[in-house]
């Protein structure tokens, strides 16, 4: 969460590589948000599926999304990683 709302993702891994990363929430609650994350978050999950990590640089002018966007992104990452250990 930040000061505009919450940013949470999924991470979706095949053959053990990240393919996509799909937003289930984001700041939504006003016209500028909107359009702020409209651009950001698209740019943030391309950036994240070429590093195949959450390390992704700030997206300008979207500085509370990018960083919200990176922490949810890391606990999916280790959340689905602690997953595959159990399942292996």
């Amino acid at each position: 969460s930040n000061r505009w709302g919450t940013v949470q993702v999924q991470v979706v891994y095949s053959g053990g590589q990240i393919t996509d990363v799909q937003i289930l929430s984001y700041p939504d609650g006003d016209r500028k948000s909107v359009s702020i994350n409209e651009g950001a978050l698209p740019t943030l999950i391309g950036a994240s599926i070429t590093a195949q990590s959450a390390d992704v640089d700030t997206v300008s002018g979207a500085t509370y999304t990018s960083v919200s966007y990176r922490e949810s992104l890391q606990s999916a990452i280790d959340a689905a990683l602690a997953a595959s250990v159990v399942a292996g």
